[in-house]
């Protein structure tokens, strides 16, 4: 077969994808992977053609005014907020994107399509073209359940009410995704001549009302499948690149690691708010009344740090496979794929999340024993972030920590994937 893979965001939306098209290959069929032109030469280094989007989503987030909507999107108020002042830029970035799709699609003639759910157009294209389609999702916030409110939400919303009120809550941001959704498939439509509708719009279904098989990218271990969720709904393991055996690491950052203890890893990928060189000192100071070293890991700018002093050393674009086994733990913002990385290699985590799911996955990872409370950016400082990081390094974590990290490497998302993809779409010829 020949799949076209379609993703949004930041390089945490894509890696996973990226391991799924690699995953495919592996299977003998052909991956094609549809994102921003910005990951493009890291795509084809790892060996899968890529049809490239535009970078608009990417350079927005880098704005100063989308570090500032991250920054303030911690409660849902502040995140309407971000929506409302960013709607004039994000819509017609959707319809561009949307475009860049169907694109690719005509360019590769894929026999199905996988896709992330902020391509709320690509079931359109999968109905055009008269092929299949499944929903990779990386969280957990869009089939309803029961057992666990929807990881969106803010903590104080996920205690509340039982299992109704979880269950209502998935509806919400199911309507949500479909409200934001709407306008710019169907000017996509009216653009390529398709009519004004009906706009297929829904991300469960096919246009015969048969649903999509829907991959849920997290480790069963971690978060158990729901008892209530549909037959066609999935957990297929963290989606992780294979590691490079060529990477080596640069002189300096080997002499680092070999001149002392194991150090704490600190980064927040491209995210730091407004002010970085701000967050940067606060971390640095925080390691330095903590009596740790550590490894700050810059992101795309996430964190700037000057002036460091000699127990820290920075990196740019080191291999999370590489560099988390050598850590003593990890402290990140509690993205899916940092978080699946960390707890693989069986360090301690912390997480200090902004805002949508990285709380999710903050309180999941205190409540299972491998870190502590997570301690929110709104409230990170020095003194906050040393007294997090002595908790961190309690020898009871490191112990919890190594016993799932060994149950993770046990576990190949990618290949669970790809059979969960082949039964349906076999099933359905």
């Amino acid at each position: 077969m020949r799949v076209l893979l379609a993703t949004l965001g930041s390089r945490g939306d894509v890696e996973p994808f990226l391991a799924l098209a690699l995953a495919l290959q592996r299977a003998g069929h052909k991956a094609v992977l549809c994102a921003s032109q910005r990951f493009q030469p890291w795509i084809e280094g790892r060996g899968v053609v890529c049809e490239p989007m535009s970078n608009g989503f990417v350079e927005m987030m880098e704005s100063l005014e989308g570090r500032t909507g991250l920054e303030e999107s911690a409660t849902p108020l502040g995140m309407l907020r971000t929506v409302w002042r960013l709607a004039p830029q994000i819509k017609p970035l959707q319809v561009e994107v949307q475009r860049d799709l169907w694109r690719a699609a005509r360019a590769c003639s894929p026999d199905a399509i996988v896709f992330h759910a902020k391509l709320a157009g690509a079931p359109d294209i999968a109905a055009a073209l008269n092929i299949p389609a499944a929903l990779l999702l990386l969280v957990p916030a869009l089939v309803p359940t029961g057992e666990f409110a929807c990881p969106v939400f803010p903590q104080w919303m996920r205690r509340l009410g039982g299992a109704g009120a979880r269950r209502a809550g998935y509806a919400t941001v199911r309507a949500l995704a479909r409200r934001f959704g709407a306008r710019p498939a169907l000017t996509w439509r009216r653009q390529e001549g398709m009519g004004a509708g009906p706009s297929q719009l829904d991300l469960f279904h096919d246009a015969k009302g048969r649903p999509w098989p829907i991959l849920h990218a997290h480790s069963p271990t971690l978060l158990a499948r729901p008892t209530d969720w549909p037959d066609h709904a999935h957990v297929t393991g963290f989606l992780r690149l294979p590691g490079q055996p060529s990477w080596a690491p640069p002189d300096a950052l080997r002499s680092f690691l070999d001149a002392g203890p194991p150090p704490v890893y600190v980064g927040f990928g491209s995210m730091a708010g407004r002010d970085p060189r701000r967050k940067a000192r606060e971390v640095l100071e925080g390691l330095r009344l903590a009596g740790v070293r550590g490894v700050i890991g810059r992101g795309w700018g996430g964190l700037q740090p000057s002036d460091l002093p000699s127990h820290v050393f920075a990196v740019d674009d080191v291999p999370h496979d590489w560099l988390f086994p050598r850590m003593a733990a990890v402290v990140h913002h509690g993205g899916a794929g940092t978080t699946a990385a960390g707890l693989t290699a069986g360090k301690p985590t912390l997480v200090c999340p902004f805002f949508g799911d990285q709380p999710f996955w903050g309180d999941l990872v205190h409540e299972r024993g491998l870190g502590p409370r997570p301690l929110p950016q709104s409230r990170l400082n020095s003194a906050s972030l040393a007294a997090s990081l002595r908790e961190l390094l309690d020898q009871k974590l490191d112990v919890n920590a190594r016993n799932i990290g060994s149950k993770l490497k046990a576990e190949d998302g990618g290949d669970a994937a790809v059979q969960r993809l082949l039964r349906h779409w076999i099933g359905e010829r």
